[in-house]
């Protein structure tokens, strides 16, 4: 169970005490930060157990070890806290894919090998952050900026061979399709059956064969290339 820091009691203030300048008020935005942490890292745990049509005020009370009505001090309602959280979530994955090194060279091709090997390595790594922004939510609710920002890193490279007319016959939206069935598959597969000795080449393989599949006049990678 998550057990919020308790936050200290507050002294009165006094007149020749400049606001954010003592040792007490450092203390008190660091429990605040800690508690805000915890009530975050909660939610994301109850989701990813129980999913968004279970998941409520209440219960992540009762995670945190906290009375319902404290959980407001930091976020204004149950949509606040999970738009919060998701894009909190979709902010760590877009930086990830805009930080690929190479990803904003002239080749779109290399730019979508770069991102689509993130992508993936970021679902192995971070099981639990990808099952949370990959469940769809209960309520409707706009996307997240950084999760829109994210998914046209991932995609731009694939309308660029389009509007040069390098895709060698599959239409844009088939083309997306296939690459994002192969990168969640990926995730999927191997996260679901983690002892099943997969090959340390199977994602860059994996790729590299869609790729050639789309691209019309992509060569084989060869050891020298790769």
């Amino acid at each position: 169970m998550s057990r919020m820091p308790s936050q200290p009691a507050q002294p009165a203030e006094r007149p020749d005490e400049t606001d954010g300048d003592r040792p007490r008020d450092r203390r008190r935005d660091r429990l605040r930060h800690e508690a805000r942490r915890a009530i975050l890292d909660a939610t994301e745990a109850l989701l990813v157990e129980d999913g968004y049509e279970r998941f409520s005020m209440r219960r992540l009370a009762g995670r945190c070890d906290v009375a319902a009505p404290t959980l407001y001090h930091y976020f204004a309602d149950k949509a606040a806290l999970l738009d919060t959280l998701l894009e909190e979530r979709f902010e760590l994955l877009r930086a990830l894919l805009a930080d690929v090194p190479g990803s904003g060279a002239n080749d779109p091709v290399e730019a979508l090998r770069s991102r689509a090997l993130r992508f993936v390595g970021f679902g192995l790594e971070h099981p639990t952050h990808y099952r949370l922004l990959m469940t769809p939510r209960s309520e409707p609710a706009p996307p997240a900026r950084s999760a829109e920002q994210a998914r046209e890193l991932m995609e731009s490279p694939l309308r660029e061979l389009a509007d040069g007319g390098r895709l060698a016959s599959a239409s844009l939206e088939t083309a997306m399709q296939a690459f994002w069935a192969l990168c969640h598959g990926l995730i999927s597969l191997q996260s679901s059956r983690p002892g099943e000795g997969w090959s340390p080449e199977l994602v860059e393989t994996a790729l590299d064969a869609l790729i050639r599949g789309l691209v019309g006049d992509v060569r084989p990678r060869t050891q020298e290339t790769a």
